[in-house]
């Protein structure tokens, strides 16, 4: 009796084994399973990322806030239509002095001020720079330089990326803050908006540039 007992016992063992065997293979595999399709659709989400990057048109930013002369206005200009011919998406945000910029009886008369600009093609000592007509004198050098060598004009500039779709905001706390009214801009631009939404745009742009 004892010994049938005894069987009896390590009959329910080896069953209870193999009972918890498969149970555990049967676990693993659901979770392997599991495991397996969470992985795929983690490559998958990625690959769709990146195909939607390749494929979203890539972004521009530009803030120009700290002049508003002739060396402010063409790399501005120049890379806004550079990235409209490369067919991205270009924002520029004219604040503070850039809206000098964008003023109507401006567009032919930006000076350039050789004033603490070592870098221009003739530098010139800042006691010298100080003196009445070098700000003018500068300005119809530079001028003639781009005439010269077949440069397109600001204005001409402007109007190509206006063409091109890019887009010009004025930035509405500068023009209140200066007295501009909008008449006193050009035509063509963007309406003007604050700083919210130039950073709403610029925080989604491939390149940012401030000038």
């Amino acid at each position: 009796m004892r010994e049938q007992t005894m069987s009896s016992i390590i009959g329910n063992k080896e069953l209870a084994e193999l009972i918890e065997e498969r149970v555990k293979a049967a676990v693993d595999l659901k979770v392997n399973a599991a495991v397996e399709k969470r992985l795929n659709e983690l490559i998958e989400a990625k690959f769709k990322a990146v195909k939607e990057k390749e494929a979203k048109q890539k972004r521009l930013a530009i803030a120009v806030v700290s002049k508003g002369t002739i060396d402010a206005a063409y790399p501005a200009l120049i890379l806004a239509t550079a990235s409209a011919a490369l067919e991205m998406e270009c924002g520029v945000y004219f604040s503070f002095f850039g809206l000098n910029i964008l003023k109507k009886k401006n567009q032919d008369g930006l000076k350039i001020v050789p004033l603490g600009n070592p870098a221009m093609p003739v530098p010139l000592p800042n006691l010298l720079a100080v003196l009445p007509g070098v700000s003018a004198f500068a300005t119809w050098f530079m001028k003639r330089q781009i005439q010269q060598k077949n440069i397109a004009s600001i204005p001409e500039l402007m109007t190509i990326a206006k063409e091109s779709g890019v887009k010009l905001w004025p930035c509405q706390m500068a023009m209140d803050m200066f007295d501009i009214k909008r008449e006193d801009l050009i035509d063509g631009l963007q309406e003007p908006v604050g700083a919210a939404t130039f950073l709403e745009f610029a925080a989604d742009a491939d390149i940012t540039l401030f000038i």
